[in-house]
């Protein structure tokens, strides 16, 4: 049952900083012990303008966010692909489970150097149509499945999401690699004061 897979933590109602009551008779709360995010009322006209988003990357399943965008974007980039990849001014929105995930599918090291996305000319490298396409992947899929409950998450309806049980290396240290023929062991190191999981062997 996919309860079994829940580990229930009690909400702390100090935590709910803004409450949405829908016309429906549902509440959407925002609840943030952590205090991470913030919310801010702007007018649709003044988007633009909001320097809060001016300087965001495109939506990773937005049309915008292909191959050739994310080389340009990392050609030149001396800082590691976990660090580009979790940049919110490289592409918007992507958290540090859906970014070790997806460097796992496309078989790339989050240690390398995100200049290898873009070619000496600028255009992208197979590594950087590979990470599109495993980031697009991961992210419908996590949407499939009502995304990740790890600790305190649920979908709007309440529900849980249940993509962690496909997790191929987030919070997997020490299991077998899902790689055929692969043979390696999930580890986890610190990077950027994130937890990083990943396959040694099989990803480059």
């Amino acid at each position: 049952m996919p309860g079994q897979f829940h580990h229930f933590r009690g909400k702390n109602g100090a935590h709910d900083h803004v409450l949405f009551r829908m016309s429906s008779g549902a509440d959407i709360i925002f609840n943030d012990p952590r205090r991470f995010g913030y919310m801010k009322i702007i007018a649709r006209e003044a988007l633009d303008a909001e320097p809060l988003l001016k300087g965001l990357g495109p939506e990773p399943l937005g049309n915008e966010f292909d191959a050739t965008m994310l080389a340009r974007s990392c050609a030149g980039k001396q800082t590691t692909l976990k660090a580009a990849l979790l940049d919110q001014r490289v592409v918007a929105g992507l958290g540090n489970i859906y970014v070790c995930e997806a460097l796992y599918r496309a078989q790339l090291s989050p240690r390398r150097q995100a200049s290898t996305l873009a070619s000496r000319t600028g255009g992208p490298t197979d590594h950087a149509r590979r990470l599109v396409d495993a980031i697009h992947a991961v992210l419908n899929e996590a949407i499939k499945a009502g995304g990740s409950s790890l600790r305190d998450h649920r979908q709007a309806s309440g529900e849980l999401g249940y993509f962690q049980h496909s997790f191929k290396v987030y919070d997997r240290e020490g299991a077998p690699c899902g790689t055929p023929a692969c043979r390696g062991i999930v580890r986890r190191f610190t990077q950027n004061g994130r937890s990083t999981f990943w396959c040694p062997k099989c990803q480059k």
